[in-house]
Parts: structure tokens; sequence; C-alpha cells
């Protein structure tokens, strides 16, 4: 497997740049995980940091507390079922152009598309329950780390979930 590193300051607006270059770095070795099946028997779950929830079935993104506290983000994730409709989709991010997401969620959460390749073989199955965050996460990630990050992992293990594919936004 080829070792590569992403430059995260490319698309980013170099105004921003400061801001994030602020955040420590990680250091260590990068994380490689390989699957344990092949990709064309794998269960693929989806995860999209895009604050995409259902409208009329779930709570929004807390963007209010963000909007008093600038540096903190929601983080908590939803649940979003691989057959959900467009418009069943809200969008609750502070960080992002919800027109876009919302005249196509799949740009920010592409079932659409992993359906797709289940049906030409290409992956096993696309997972029933696919998962969104809202990916604005400064001194809240800790939450993300310390306890939802591994209340999602536990929820993938027991769906038997073999990969995770994150659909950045």
């Amino acid at each position: 497997m080829t070792d590569f590193r992403i430059d995260s300051y490319k698309f980013l607006p170099r105004s921003m740049w400061e801001e994030f270059k602020a955040f420590p770095e990680q250091p260590g070795e990068m994380v490689v995980a390989r699957p344990s099946v092949p990709l064309s028997q794998a269960k693929v779950a989806l995860l999209t940091s895009g604050g995409i929830y259902l409208k009329d079935q779930q709570p929004p993104f807390d963007i209010e507390r963000e909007r008093r506290e600038p540096l903190w983000g929601d983080p908590t994730y939803r649940v979003i079922p691989r057959g959900v409709e467009a418009s069943q989709i809200g969008v609750a991010h502070l960080h992002l152009n919800s027109d876009d997401i919302l005249a196509d969620f799949n740009v920010a959460l592409p079932l659409d598309v992993f359906a797709e390749l289940e049906r030409e073989g290409k992956i096993g199955s696309l997972a029933y329950n696919n998962y969104s965050f809202m990916g604005y996460q400064g001194p809240s990630s800790a939450a993300w780390r310390d306890r939802y990050g591994r209340e999602l992992a536990t929820r993938l293990r027991a769906e038997a979930v073999n990969l995770l594919v994150l659909a950045p936004t």
C-alpha cells in the first residue's frame, strides 16, 4: 500500500490557514487499515461531515450554541438510512452552503453512488445505517474522540460493517 500524505490546506482559504495551523499536529505514524474482506464482499457504511439530519425525525445539529461559542462544534451524530429521500433531509452546519446539499445530498453523503456500486457488484452491500456529524470540531472534538467515536465504532461492529467511508464536506 502506498503511503501518502494529504495537504490539509490545499483547498482551505488562505485567510483560515493561521487558525487551523494553531491546532496541534497529531504526532505518530499514519493510520493504515486494510479491509478484512475483499471490497466486492464488504458491507460499507458512509459517514459525512455535512451536518445532515432527518428533518422530521431528528433534531438538527446545535448551530445556535456554535453561534454563541464560535469555536465549539456539535459533536453528536445522526443515523441516516440508505433509502432516505431528498425531501427528508435537513442540513445544519454554519461552515457549508447547505443549498448544494439540499439540491442533491449525494454531494455530501453519496448513498445513490454506493447503491449503484452495490448493484454493479463492486461492493458487497451498502449498510442500512449511515451516519452524519457536523464537521466543524474545535475544542469539542474531545467528546467525539471519547464518547461519540467509540459509540459509532460499537454500532458499526454490531451492524457487521467492514468498511466506513468518510465523505468530508
